[in-house]
């Protein structure tokens, strides 16, 4: 088959529409059951890509969650500690396999986010995966292959009719790439840069010294950045992007919403947030939705007096309030940064500095590269400069 129609294109209104093989070749994914769209294909294809990346730098199994052509989490298969396995819903899970861990990071980092995203994940969906998507709201999931066990899952889901595509992965695409913008062609070269540990060889700050670990976090930031619509910065700490900026026009307000999706994910591991006195049968959506407004600026008072909010907890929670917030953020550390492009001025680095940043990978050649390296060298920043740049539209 070198060819698949689908039901109509970024919006209904847009038929016909179909994806396939312009050399005529057979396509290099079998739908082993729904019927994916449009947007579907742009997430999947997009996040495959990221997924089989950060397995080859890493060598651990990769997965993504992807809204809108853009990841709203990446991760590698680390173990989970207790506390991200409580703030991630899978604390009843028992052991997970590793790709189960890749993909609880991806999807829990930013779950308001995540909410209906397309998955894709860089191995053979085992078992202990599809227990974790088959739970979550999804639109469907790309992978190289599916145990019988992880497919008899999956066809729990919608009835039967969740997308499950599989890829074959040897398949490789060539080396010139199309896309058709009002009737006009445009070709370009495929961006097959190879991100590895060489890119960050070059640090340009006072502090020169950047962990192993943290370098494969830079590494991680950077290519997910690679499948990001642009501009973009990413937030990556522990085998897992935490806070992802995409689509702005301006460098610094990427980095201010990347940062306020950083800041939470560490909020919802305060001992405030772990201790709400949610009910017991409280839905994952409500869960998710009532700790938004709760690490938010509302207080508790805003919180409970929307009457859909009352049958969310069993008893009245404790405020936490604007100080309270601010020093448990204060603790953050260790947090690693790529942006797709450099930085312009400095205050991107101060802005990430509030958010535990302590590595920084970008391409620099900005005519502030000056004051930007003057600013990292004032919080003990170590900042590499890749020359390299990661636009993606």
């Amino acid at each position: 088959m070198n060819e698949l129609e689908l039901k109509y294109g970024c919006n209904p209104n847009q038929k016909p529409s179909r994806i396939f093989m312009a050399d005529g070749s057979e396509l290099p994914i079998r739908v082993v059951s729904g019927k994916p769209g449009y947007i579907n294909f742009l997430d999947a294809f997009n996040g495959w890509q990221l997924v089989s990346e950060l397995k080859k730098a890493t060598g651990l199994p990769a997965a993504a969650s992807f809204k809108h052509v853009s990841p709203a989490g990446a991760a590698v298969g680390r173990p989970l500690s207790d506390i991200l396995k409580k703030i991630y819903w899978v604390e009843d899970e028992g052991d997970l396999s590793p790709l189960a861990c890749a993909y609880a990071r991806a999807r829990g980092a930013d779950r308001m986010s995540s909410f209906g995203d397309f998955i894709s994940l860089s191995d053979t969906c085992d078992a202990a995966t599809a227990r974790l998507i088959k739970r979550e709201v999804s639109d469907g999931v790309i992978a190289p292959g599916y145990e019988p066990e992880a497919l008899e899952i999956l066809h729990q889901k919608k009835n039967g009719n969740y997308n499950v595509i599989q890829i074959d992965p040897s398949y490789r695409p060539a080396a010139l790439e199309h896309k058709q913008v009002y009737g006009i062609t445009f070709e370009q070269g495929r961006n097959e840069l190879d991100i590895n540990k060489d890119l960050l060889s070059k640090v340009v700050t006072a502090n020169t010294d950047i962990p192993d670990s943290s370098k494969e976090d830079l590494m991680i930031s950077l290519i997910t950045l690679k499948y990001t619509q642009s501009n973009s910065v990413c937030y990556v700490k522990d085998g897992q992007a935490i806070g992802i900026g995409a689509g702005q026009q301006s460098r610094v307000h990427c980095t201010r919403l990347a940062g306020s999706k950083a800041d939470n994910w560490y909020l919802r591991q305060a001992p405030q947030v772990l201790n709400l006195p949610f009910a017991d049968d409280i839905r994952r959506a409500d869960r998710d939705n009532a700790i938004d407004v709760y690490i938010g600026e509302n207080s508790v008072e805003d919180l409970l007096s929307d009457g859909n909010w009352e049958h969310v907890f069993k008893t009245k929670p404790a405020e936490f309030t604007k100080e309270e917030k601010k020093a448990w953020l204060s603790t953050m550390s260790g947090v690693s940064l790529g942006s797709d492009a450099f930085f312009p001025f400095g205050d991107n680095i101060e802005r990430a500095h509030k958010s535990g940043v302590e590595y920084i990978a970008q391409p620099g050649g900005s005519i502030r590269d000056d004051q930007v390296i003057e600013t990292c060298n004032k919080y003990n920043i170590a900042m590499a400069f890749t020359g390299i740049r990661l636009f993606h539209h």
